[in-house]
């Protein structure tokens, strides 16, 4: 237990120095207090450890009780303030912000207040009862507020790496709230004098109360921090991915590209460095998209409907790659027809597979299955996709 909490609060306390440190200027909003929520988690994680409790109550019997309780309420009160940041204007954000903490604040004075008359009253069960009413008051607001807002954000978010994170965390509010329902059994278990739970037992495993007391709090920190980061996390995943799609769909466009601008150079665009291609990668793809279609569009009247027509009898140009193949066909066709200077007698329609994209990384899909249509037709192999000069 000891190393799974202080591994845990560790790399915790990395995360914190990071958001609060390393984010570099300017920074995100809410980057203050995902520092503060982080920290606030890694104390919890740590004031969790045996070893911890043992060092800490070695100079004050039973403090280590208040010290995690008080890093569950702070914990608990950041996870807040980060949803208030995310889903309000900031002026309101930071009202509500101060009236947590104040309340925050409150909860620990009194909480600390209390667990001094404890000792003084030689450990009353009234006073006790008094604490962990303060304790399950504050925690359960709080928890019951973020939940509240994470559900309301993660149905409205179009990001699915936010709404995945939301979901996450929500599921960390219910162990949250399993921890809340289980301090308030002790409460009316002291309230009514029944004697069912042990105050005095101390966990050495994750068995019986100890689930309740000790790894529902821990299952909820890191539900709620997980699900907190994971955007941040999964966004330089998701742009990584997303450029070396774009760079590859702009290579495998090549052949295809080069035969229409060598055919028509006037469909090509201002003239852009292509060794720069994977810095600027969707820029180079959109260009290089628009300059095929512009270049098919072209070809328009040495489209041949014979040609289309007969390739239409061999595939079957009902799927998507039926119709790349047919478009491919009418393609090289025309482009033979373009360089021999003779008109179709009969044009050739535009493909509705091409009519039916709305985006560019539709329209790039649609292409480069065209593209591999064509590049198995006319025998060549990508080389790079690599621009060459005009009517080369």
């Amino acid at each position: 237990m000891n190393v799974v909490f202080l591994g845990m609060a560790f790399l915790l306390a990395l995360a914190a120095g990071y958001w609060t440190f390393g984010r570099g200027s300017p920074r995100p909003a809410g980057t203050r207090a995902m520092g503060a929520l982080l920290g606030a988690f890694a104390l919890a994680f740590a004031s969790y450890s045996p070893l911890v409790q043992d060092a800490v109550e070695t100079l004050v019997p039973h403090v280590a009780r208040l010290l995690s309780n008080s890093a569950s309420l702070a914990a608990a009160t950041a996870v807040v303030a980060v949803a208030l940041q995310l889903n309000l204007d900031p002026l309101e954000a930071r009202r509500r912000i101060r009236v947590n903490l104040a309340l925050l604040v409150a909860a620990i004075s009194g909480m600390t207040v209390l667990f001094v008359f404890e000792g003084l009253t030689h450990r009353s069960p009234q006073v006790y009862a008094l604490y962990l009413f303060v304790y399950v008051s504050c925690l359960g607001l709080a928890v019951v507020n973020f939940l509240r807002q994470a559900i309301r954000q993660s149905n409205s978010t179009r990001r699915s790496s936010v709404r995945a994170g939301l979901r996450m965390a929500a599921a960390g509010c219910a162990f949250a709230l399993l921890y809340v329902a289980y301090k308030l059994t002790r409460l009316v278990d002291l309230g009514l004098g029944l004697g069912l739970i042990d105050n005095n037992s101390q966990c050495s495993s994750l068995a019986g109360t100890c689930a309740f007391s000790v790894m529902a709090p821990a299952l909820a920190v890191l539900l709620i921090c997980l699900g907190l980061t994971w955007p941040a996390v999964a966004y330089p995943i998701s742009q990584a991915r997303r450029r070396r799609w774009e760079v590859q769909s702009f290579e495998a466009l090549g052949p295809l590209w080069q035969d229409l601008t060598a055919a028509l150079p006037h469909v090509v665009l201002s003239s852009v460095d292509a060794e720069h291609a994977s810095a600027d990668s969707d820029f180079m793809l959109q260009r290089r998209v628009i300059e095929i279609a512009d270049g098919i569009l072209a070809l328009g009247p040495y489209r041949s409907r014979e040609v289309q027509e007969a390739v239409q009898g061999t595939v079957d140009a009902g799927t998507v790659q039926g119709a790349a193949v047919v478009e491919a066909t009418v393609v090289e066709g025309a482009l033979i027809g373009l360089k021999s200077g003779r008109f179709s007698d009969s044009v050739a329609p535009p493909s509705s597979e091409a009519a039916s994209r709305r985006d560019l990384r539709a329209d790039t899909e649609w292409l480069l299955l065209v593209a591999r249509a064509y590049v198995s037709r006319v025998g060549r192999d990508v080389d790079g996709g690599q621009p060459q000069s005009s009517g080369t």
